[in-house]
């Protein structure tokens, strides 16, 4: 049998720091740490925090956390409303928003570590580099050859704008394609959940003009059949959205055509 070692630089350190609280409603965070000027292992820290004097969110405790006990610990956030998709990670094994997700909707300790599948730069922040030029190879933007009316916008019909319900949405914040397994094995080939509902968003859309030019371009062996719809995409989504059905649409327009 086959036995499968992480490098030693990737085995989690057991010596982690404990921070104790006392009082009130007490809950235990445990956190992923890594720090790569250090030269250590990574490790798992645990602070335990008073909810009564905390807010509600788990990016309230991270919040409280680098404010009042450790302020080197590391992560991304923006809007606190769910819009901008910063504050991405893993918590209690299911990828989400910190800023989204109550802290009373989690059992026992609660253990956060970063999106699964990418480089760590720090603590809870991944690299998101490889994701981002994902991202630009579909070229995320309207494309057309006829010119554009003269000083008038290039409209759709409320049925045609309709048709984009479900996918513009999307922001970014690689819950989905983290979550994937066939994007954790292919993801040097394969777009992942997130970039093909991209994709599909300016499949579309009616306004678009180049709709044979993106499927040729993703029409690979990997870059869109790698799916094979286990909805851990849809699952995880914080906006409700199914990029899993995208793939399947997009799959459908390439069989449509090639009859």
């Amino acid at each position: 049998m086959a036995t499968f070692t992480l490098p030693k630089n990737s085995k989690i350190n057991p010596a982690g720091k404990v921070h104790k609280a006392s009082g009130g409603r007490v809950k235990a965070f445990k956190i992923y740490r890594y720090d790569p000027d250090s030269g250590a292992n990574p490790r798992y820290d645990r602070f335990e925090i008073n909810l009564d004097e905390c807010g509600p969110m788990v990016l309230d405790a991270l919040f409280k956390i680098k404010n009042e006990i450790d302020p080197t610990l590391t992560f991304r956030r923006s809007c606190r409303e769910g819009i901008c998709g910063s504050c991405a990670m893993n918590i209690n094994g299911k990828n989400g928003l910190a800023c989204t997700t109550a802290i009373e909707d989690l059992k026992g300790e609660i253990r956060i570590t970063p999106l699964p599948h990418m480089d760590v730069i720090k603590d809870l922040v991944p690299d998101f580099t490889h994701f981002y030029a994902q991202y630009a190879s579909i070229r995320p933007w309207l494309q057309t050859v006829t010119p554009a009316p003269s000083g008038k916008e290039r409209r759709q019909s409320p049925a045609q704008r309709e048709k984009l319900d479900g996918l513009y949405e999307c922001i970014l914040c690689a819950c989905c394609s983290t979550s994937c397994p066939s994007y954790w094995w292919n993801s040097d080939k394969f777009l992942g959940p997130a970039i093909l509902l991209q994709a599909y968003r300016w499949l579309a859309d009616s306004r678009d003009e180049m709709t044979g030019e993106r499927l040729d371009a993703l029409e690979d062996p990997f870059r869109l059949y790698r799916c094979h719809t286990i909805m851990n995409c849809a699952n995880v989504c914080p906006k409700g959205l199914s990029p899993a059905k995208a793939i399947a649409e997009t799959k459908k327009m390439m069989a449509e055509r090639a009859i």
